[in-house]
């Protein structure tokens, strides 16, 4: 039996409704947001009320949405794509579902390739959704994904809607172009339609094309992959002979783990004019080191003098870490997943390439300053806490690089409350630093 993710709109319901007629046996899970008030629950009036005449199977669950985005310093819309995915997890583990549909259509498709286009994503972004995947939630990526409506547009939906009586609500937000998918679906679809009245149908021929060619590129990594990486090393003399180097280092890196900014600097180093031999390029835990003809990935140690004291934490990668009585929640995000880099008390957003792993995390001492992002000079943090309660300042632990003077300094922030200017995200991150203290 299959689980449908039925919000209530026109997508989900034409889908509940194609379920129903085909007559096979189905679930329906639906998921109330509280992001719209009466809104949000007249949504789940008609599911309810919709499941009932047929006796299908239902599930509902309400969600405070907008608390659990607050509290991890995340968008809404990354919010509900957490909360939505793990629990149909859960419900599939408990009732024994074998699979969750969800409603995406062409026009999702589209906006999710253009998307992926502008974050980077390469060639797997751009072959954007397919029509049967697994769930994204890491701890239940066996639990497949099924997306019925991809092969149909919104205006497809539609029509299928009307001559069927299909009953659903229409999402006011649907019209805002607050969110990146919405911008593009109000401001950019109008355009592209103009140009190209049939561009979804040549988006998906480019789907499948882009595809096929990503099927290929990973049947010819996987035949010069062992003659370039023996699983500790990289051999550059049999990179640099292969047609395509580059490609290869990134699906090698990538593959052990590495970001793209780790993978960028790798690069650099190759093409540079400078001596290789000896250069480190460090990331959480691991570094990668120039050395013979070689490239060595191993474990990385930071100086000793620093992870004997009991006062700090050495910040290896994601993970929790604790100084004193303060507990730091650390994660690596796309900018992407943000609406917004205005964070609630406890959370710190910073560019992951400013401040790269292994970093030190210690209680703030005098002689520690700043330049606080929003104000001009060098401050104190002693002038930064000067207000503060002695709770406040017993509780402030400050982020540096493992490189600088740990005693006293400069500092990348002030976990939770500031952060320097030199360390702020911008247009040009390339990935977020989370940092959560409780």
């Amino acid at each position: 039996m299959v689980l449908l993710a039925v919000s209530g709109g026109i997508d989900s319901m034409c889908m509940a409704e194609k379920a129903r007629l085909q007559g096979g046996p189905f679930a329906i899970a639906h998921c109330n947001f509280a992001l719209r008030g009466a809104e949000s629950d007249a949504d789940e009036a008609l599911v309810r009320e919709w499941a009932a005449r047929y006796a299908v199977p239902l599930h509902v669950r309400r969600f405070d949405t907008a608390a659990y985005a607050a509290e991890r310093g995340i968008s809404i819309e990354m919010a509900a794509r957490e909360l939505r995915y793990r629990w149909f997890a859960e419900l599939c583990r408990e009732h024994g579902y074998e699979a969750v549909a969800v409603a995406h259509n062409a026009d999702d498709n589209a906006e999710t390739m253009l998307l992926n286009m502008l974050r980077g994503t390469g060639v797997k972004g751009l072959a954007g959704m397919r029509p049967e995947g697994f769930l994204p939630d890491p701890d239940y990526a066996d639990i497949p994904l099924l997306r019925p409506l991809l092969g149909m547009s919104r205006k497809e939906i539609e029509t299928f809607a009307a001559e069927n009586a299909v009953p659903y609500r229409e999402d006011h937000t649907n019209a805002e172009s607050e969110y990146k998918r919405n911008k593009l679906r109000n401001q950019v679809f109008p355009v592209l339609r103009e140009i190209n009245p049939s561009f979804l149908e040549a988006f998906a021929r480019d789907r499948a094309n882009v595809a096929e060619t990503g099927e290929i590129a990973d049947a010819w990594y996987r035949s010069v992959k062992d003659a370039v990486w023996d699983g500790e090393s990289i051999d550059l003399a049999a990179l640099e002979a292969l047609e395509h180097p580059d490609y290869v280092l990134y699906r090698l890196l990538d593959g052990e783990g590495f970001a793209a900014y780790t993978i960028d600097k790798v690069k650099g180093i190759l093409h540079g004019s400078g001596t290789m031999s000896g250069r480190r390029v460090i990331e959480g835990d691991r570094e990668l080191v120039f050395s013979a003809g070689r490239i060595l990935v191993r474990e990385h140690s930071v100086q000793a003098e620093i992870t004997e004291n009991e006062n700090l934490a050495v910040v290896r990668g994601p993970g929790s870490y604790r100084v004193g009585r303060v507990m730091l929640e650390v994660s690596l995000h796309d900018p992407s997943e943000f609406g917004t880099y205005k964070t609630p008390d406890g959370v710190s957003l910073l560019d992951a390439a400013a401040l790269p792993f292994p970093f030190v995390a210690r209680p703030w001492q005098a002689g520690d300053w700043m330049v606080p992002y929003g104000m001009k000079g060098r401050k104190k943090l002693s002038d930064l806490l000067s207000g503060a309660d002695i709770r406040a300042k017993e509780r402030a632990v400050v982020l540096v690089r493992p490189e600088s003077d740990v005693a006293a300094g400069r500092v990348a922030a002030l976990a939770g409350l500031r952060i320097d200017h030199a360390f702020r995200v911008t247009p040009k991150t390339g990935s977020v630093l989370r940092i959560v203290i409780s």
